[in-house]
């Protein structure tokens, strides 16, 4: 799993994905790959997700500490 890849990349990739198997245009053998490559996506984008969520609510509660 490439953790180094953007949330952005991530979604797109993911997008491109669903939106193959939406269309039916993977090959059926390629299809639990893609399958597979889609739950990664899913987990990075998530962990980006909490982790963007819990600096921002770092920032926030040190900004509340300055104002007191």
């Amino acid at each position: 799993m490439a953790k180094d890849i953007t949330y952005t990349d991530a979604l797109n990739e993911l997008n491109e994905i669903s939106h193959d198997i939406d269309n039916e245009s993977i090959p059926l053998d390629e299809l639990a790959k893609k399958v597979k490559r889609a739950s990664e996506l899913i987990t990075i984008c998530r962990t980006k997700l909490r982790s963007t969520e819990d600096e921002v609510k770092k920032i926030i509660g040190e900004m509340g500490e300055e104002k007191k």
